[in-house]
């Protein structure tokens, strides 16, 4: 159902998901830097929506562990 949350996550799993996020958002940058060698356009744009993504998620989740120096991740 939507909108509820059960507040079951440990912080292990919320470490994990930032180790996850931080790797993929380094995936994609390396496709970024491979399609602009190859000057496809179409894939930079992809890998670079994706980039900007995970990057909101990771900071996020730094918010979430209380990381210093995250003090708002919408700005």
């Amino acid at each position: 159902m939507a909108g509820q949350r059960r507040y079951d996550r440990t912080w292990e799993e919320i470490e994990a998901m930032l180790e996850r996020a931080e790797e993929k958002m380094h995936q994609w940058k390396d496709w970024y830097e491979a399609c602009k060698k190859e000057k496809d356009a179409e894939g930079m744009k992809e890998a670079a929506r994706n980039h900007k993504a995970l990057e909101g998620v990771v900071k996020t989740l730094k918010w979430t562990l209380g990381e210093i120096g995250i003090s708002d991740p919408l700005n």
